[in-house]
């Protein structure tokens, strides 16, 4: 399980349970490509996702480390349905070529700020993710619980929150 917060401009904090630095997120709000960069706790950059414009959907494309090459392509994040709130997420993998059936699915709720990650359409859920009532944060910004299962990749998990974060805050 773990917590996150905005920290200040443009980086956002992920704690776990104990309020240790496990990631942050470094990325400036005005970027045309709206890049974020996320980091461990000792400043290595694990994954790089942007907005991708040229697309109907709101879609974000992430890479390995430090780069946008796509040959660090991890994987694709689009919005489900502009108009639909129980699927908000299609999340495709690299090796899912020709993107017909969604590798992960974020499901929930965002105006209540409340959602899980599942293995595509079944129901292994990945991570449950909810506003956290408990902590007073800066200038009103929203902090968040998530839990994350055995086996599932925190900084995947991470990525995916942001990313869901940016399209529907904004």
């Amino acid at each position: 399980m773990f917590t996150g917060k905005k920290l200040s401009d443009g980086i956002f904090g992920v704690t776990d349970v104990n309020g240790n630095l496990m990631f942050k997120i470094i990325g400036k709000s005005l970027s045309l490509h709206g890049r974020r960069i996320l980091v461990d706790a000792a400043g290595n950059r694990i994954l790089t996702f942007q907005k991708k414009l040229t697309s109907p959907r709101k879609t974000w494309l992430c890479f390995r480390g430090d780069n946008t090459d796509y040959r660090h392509y991890l994987f694709t994040v689009k919005q489900s349905n502009g108009a639909q709130y129980k699927t908000l997420l299609d999340v495709f993998l690299a090796s899912n070529r020709n993107q017909d059936v969604a590798d992960f699915k974020v499901r929930g709720n965002w105006l209540e700020k409340r959602c899980a990650v599942f293995a595509g359409e079944s129901t292994a859920t990945a991570a449950e993710m909810n506003k956290n009532h408990n902590v007073l944060t800066l200038c009103g910004e929203d902090a968040y619980i998530v839990k994350v299962y055995p086996n599932v990749d925190c900084a995947f998990i991470v990525a995916l929150m942001v990313i869901l974060n940016e399209i529907y805050e904004v």
